[in-house]
């Protein structure tokens, strides 16, 4: 296994959302078992799936059914224990953890239920890091735009602590979009907030999509949002139960 960004296509790195040819994400024959006392829990079981590059995609299902780890098979945050993933047409199996997290880094962005942003930074300097990772021009334009642009120009001096459950996520969306990832991963991004926060949250969050052209896959138990995406991946007992589309 290789862990040379080579491994990435040169029209996919770092170049922006633009759509690539090939599908953003693929799963095939994807199975994942996990121990469970003397018991092997298949927590997924052989999950085919394609999700076409700036796509909506919402993964529901009852709780326990799989999506949360589907969710990180795709970010290559976990490897399959059966079958292959690809992201922009690239086999995680082919990388090594060094390799995966190049590939992270340069193309995939996370929003998450518990905001998880870092406590002893600001606002700005949170949307900020990844930008200075990425080495991007004018970082503290875009920066300041998007934080602009999520309603918080004004709180970007104020630490995690100092904002709202609400301004949290909207922070931690700036930051996910900041180096204009390919493709965003939100797990329950409502999960924590009240309804009107909510929504709110996630209409920001399709916009910003929509601005961007990034392929959106979304975990969620709400119905609500899973009507907002373009097509709707039901899993049940680790199985894709059904498909359909807004």
């Amino acid at each position: 296994m290789s862990n040379d960004v080579s491994v990435i296509p040169n029209e996919l790195r770092s170049s922006g959302a633009a759509k690539p040819a090939v599908p953003a994400l693929e799963c095939r024959g994807v199975t994942r078992v996990l121990p469970s006392g003397n018991v092997a829990l298949r927590v997924l079981d052989g999950i085919d799936l394609e999700i076409a590059a700036g796509e909506v995609v919402a993964i529901v299902g009852p709780s326990g059914s799989g999506k949360s780890t589907l969710l990180g098979l795709l970010a290559g945050l976990d490897r399959p224990s059966e079958g292959s993933v690809r992201v922009l047409g690239r086999p995680l199996e082919a990388l090594d953890e060094d390799g995966l997290a190049l590939l992270r880094r340069d193309h995939l962005g996370f929003v998450f239920q518990t905001f998880q942003l870092l406590t002893n930074l600001t606002a700005r300097e949170n949307v900020l890091l990844p930008l200075e990772m990425h080495r991007i021009p004018d970082a503290g334009a875009r920066c300041d735009a998007l934080l602009a642009r999520v309603g918080l120009g004004a709180r970007g001096h104020h630490y995690p602590a100092q904002l709202s459950g609400g301004e949290q996520q909207r922070v931690a969306i700036a930051r996910a979009f900041a180096p204009r990832p390919h493709i965003l991963l939100a797990d329950e991004p409502t999960g924590n907030l009240d309804p009107k926060t909510g929504n709110a949250v996630l209409e920001l969050l399709l916009e910003l999509r929509a601005q961007e052209g990034s392929t959106l896959v979304i975990v969620t138990h709400d119905e609500r949002i899973a009507a907002r995406a373009d097509r709707r991946v039901r899993l049940e007992a680790g199985r894709v139960a059904s498909e359909d589309r807004a």
